[in-house]
C-alpha cells in the first residue's frame, strides 16, 4: 500500500529525514560527533535540507499532482519503490561519504532529481499538458543546482551560488503551483458556505508577478549584492504581497488547513523583501536563506503534505489539533531561525529552539499521518 501513490512513501520519508537530519545537525553543533565526514558538516546540513528533505516532498507532490493534471495513471508499485530507493541511496551515501569517496557519494545522490524530471516529463508530454512544462523547468534548475553544489564541495569552492539557485527554483515553484492551488482551494471552501467573495482568478497580473519574482531570484542567485537585486527584490515583494491579498486568505480563518497555505505564502513577499534589503546591506545572506527555506518552502511543504495526505486518502479536509500544532511549530521556527544572524549573542539558543521546533513539526506529522500513509485505505484522485 505504501507504494500505491507517490505521496505515501515520499511524504513519510521526507518527514522522517527532516527529523533525523536536524537531530544529527543539532548534535553535531553541540560537538558530540563529526557530521558528513570530508564533505563537511555545514555543507552536509545545507545539502540535506535543500536537496534531501525538500526534494522528497517535491517528488511526493509531483507524483501525485501530475497524474491529476494529465489524466494518466500514477507511477506506482516497483517503479515507485525503485525511485524511492534511489532517494534513500543518496541519503545513505552522503551520510557516510568517505566510505565510498565523496565523488562517488555525490554521483549517487545526483541521480534522483534527473530521474524524477524524466518521469514527470514523460507524463506531461504524453498527456500534452504543455502549460505544465514550466514546472519541469523548476526540476531542471534543481537538478543543475544539486550537481553544482557537489562540484563546489569537491573542488573546495563556496556552494553559495548553487544554494541560491536551488532555493530560487523551489520558491519559483511555490509561486507557480501556489497560484493554482491557493485560489482554487479557497474558492471551493467559500463556495461550500454559499459565499461569493471569491479570490481573483488568475490573470495577467499573476503572470507579471511570477515573472518579476523569477527576475528577482535570478538576480539574487548571480548578483546578491547588486543594486538591481535590491530593486527587483523589493518590486517582487510588493507584487507578491498584493497577489496574496487578492486570494482573500483571511476569509478562510475558520479552517486552518487552508489558512496555513496563505500564511506560508506570506513568506514569499517577506523573502523577496529580505533579498532587497540584503542587497542594500541591511540583512545577512543567511537570514535571507532561512526566511525562504524554513518560511516559504518548508512551511508550504508541510501545508501541502497534510492537505494532500488527508485529501487523497478519503479523510476530512479539516485540520486536527496535532496538525495545527505542527503548523504553529514550523511557523515559529521560520520566524526565529533568521534572527540568529541578527542577534548573534543569542544565536546558540535560537539554533536550538528553532531546530527543536522543526523536529516537533515533523514529528507531529509522522505521529498523525504516518498511519494514514502506510495503512490500506482507498486513495482518491
Amino acid at each position: 500500500m505504501l507504494f500505491s501513490y507517490g505521496f505515501r512513501p515520499f511524504f513519510l520519508g521526507a518527514a522522517l529525514w527532516a527529523i533525523s537530519a536536524m537531530s544529527l545537525w543539532i548534535a553535531a553543533l553541540a560537538g558530540h560527533f563529526e557530521l558528513g565526514g570530508s564533505y563537511g558538516a555545514h555543507a552536509w546540513h545545507a545539502h540535506e535540507m535543500l536537496f534531501g528533505f525538500a526534494s522528497a516532498v517535491l517528488a511526493g507532490f509531483l507524483l501525485t499532482a501530475v497524474p491529476n493534471w494529465t489524466g494518466r495513471l500514477p507511477v506506482s508499485g516497483w517503479p515507485l519503490a525503485g525511485l524511492f530507493a534511489l532517494w534513500l541511496a543518496g541519503r545513505a551515501a552522503l551520510l557516510a561519504p568517505d566510505a565510498i569517496g565523496v565523488p562517488a557519494a555525490a554521483a549517487i545522490d545526483s541521480l534522483f532529481l534527473p530521474a524524477l524530471l524524466l518521469i514527470c516529463a514523460r507524463e506531461v508530454i504524453a498527456g500534452r499538458k504543455w502549460k505544465d512544462l514550466k514546472v519541469l523547468g523548476g526540476l531542471l534548475a534543481l537538478s543543475l543546482a544539486n550537481a553544482c553544489f557537489h562540484v563546489a564541495v569537491i573542488t573546495g569552492d563556496h556552494a553559495h551560488v548553487a544554494m541560491r539557485l536551488g532555493i530560487s527554483a523551489y520558491v519559483a515553484l511555490v509561486t507557480i503551483v501556489g497560484g493554482r492551488i491557493l485560489p482554487s482551494f479557497t474558492r471551493n471552501w467559500l463556495n461550500r458556505f454559499g459565499r461569493t467573495d471569491f479570490p481573483v482568478p488568475y490573470n495577467r497580473f499573476d503572470t507579471l508577478t511570477i515573472l518579476a519574482g523569477i527576475a528577482a531570484l535570478g538576480s539574487w542567485t548571480l548578483l546578491p549584492e547588486h543594486p538591481a537585486t535590491a530593486l527587483t527584490g523589493l518590486a517582487a515583494a510588493l507584487l507578491h504581497f498584493i497577489r496574496l491579498g487578492r486570494w482573500r486568505g483571511w476569509a478562510t480563518w475558520p479552517e486552518q488547513l487552508l489558512v496555513i497555505l496563505h500564511l506560508a505564502y506570506a513568506f514569499v513577499p517577506l523573502g523577496f523583501a529580505a533579498i532587497g534589503f540584503a542587497a542594500l546591506g541591511f540583512v545577512e545572506e543567511h537570514s535571507v536563506m532561512h526566511v525562504l527555506t524554513v518560511g516559504a518552502i518548508a512551511s508550504m511543504m508541510l501545508a501541502v503534505m497534510t492537505r494532500a495526505s488527508r485529501g487523497h486518502t478519503g479523510h476530512a479536509l479539516s485540520a486536527s489539533r496535532p496538525t495545527i500544532a505542527s503548523y504553529a511549530a514550523i511557523l515559529l521556527a521560520a520566524v526565529l531561525r533568521p534572527l540568529a544572524e541578527v542577534l548573534p549573542e543569542a544565536a546558540t539558543a535560537l539554533y536550538a529552539v528553532s531546530g527543536g521546533l522543526w523536529i516537533l513539526a515533523f514529528a507531529l506529522f509522522c505521529l498523525e499521518y504516518g498511519p494514514i500513509l502506510v495503512r490500506k485505505r482507498r486513495t482518491l484522485r
